[in-house]
């Protein structure tokens, strides 16, 4: 019997705390402290020429200061973000979508968003390629990716590695 009566008393007292703080905390204006952060991160290659036409990218060296473009499209079809982007020393592209947002369900970044190869830098391989996708634009994808820091959150989504070709590729292989 005792035992019972401590358990109620027990979940009074928590009660009234939990009560006590909502009614504190009302008037207290909310703040977001963390900031999250939308990222898109893909790879630009140069795709070797026995691979050229193909999704291969055996043989394929990343390309440096390759321009990337990240174009987002509103639920209605309408272009609500857009952004050029330049890949690092390794042909790597990490890209905090500064601005981005969702307006609707459906203008989440996995339906809305996709990556194209613009530019190359070497003279040698400027075609584009359509490795996944890059000509109509890639699409993204969540591979369980984020960074965690005490005010700092950012959600990765990946759209697949991308590539350019030479332009001087003789059509020896089907």
């Amino acid at each position: 019997m005792a035992r019972r009566n401590f358990s109620s008393i027990v979940s009074f007292f928590l009660l009234l705390v939990a009560f006590t703080y909502t009614q504190a905390s009302e008037n207290v204006p909310y703040t977001r402290e963390k900031k999250i952060d939308v990222v898109v991160e893909t790879t630009v290659y140069c795709q070797t020429c026995e691979h050229s036409g193909t999704w291969s990218l055996i043989g394929a060296k990343p390309i440096p200061s390759a321009k990337v473009s990240i174009t987002c499209k509103s639920h209605k079809g309408h272009v609500s973000f857009y952004k050029v982007f330049e890949t690092d020393k390794n042909g790597y592209l990490y890209a905090p979508l500064e601005g981005f947002k969702m307006q609707h369900i459906l203008d989440h970044p996995l339906h809305s968003c996709f990556v194209k190869p613009l530019w190359s830098p070497l003279e040698s391989c400027v075609l584009l390629s359509n490795v996944n996708y890059g000509l109509n634009g890639s699409p993204l994808r969540y591979e369980s990716k984020r960074l965690h820091g005490s005010k700092y959150e950012a959600v990765i989504y990946a759209a697949g590695p991308l590539a350019f070709h030479p332009p001087d590729c003789s059509k020896t292989h089907y």
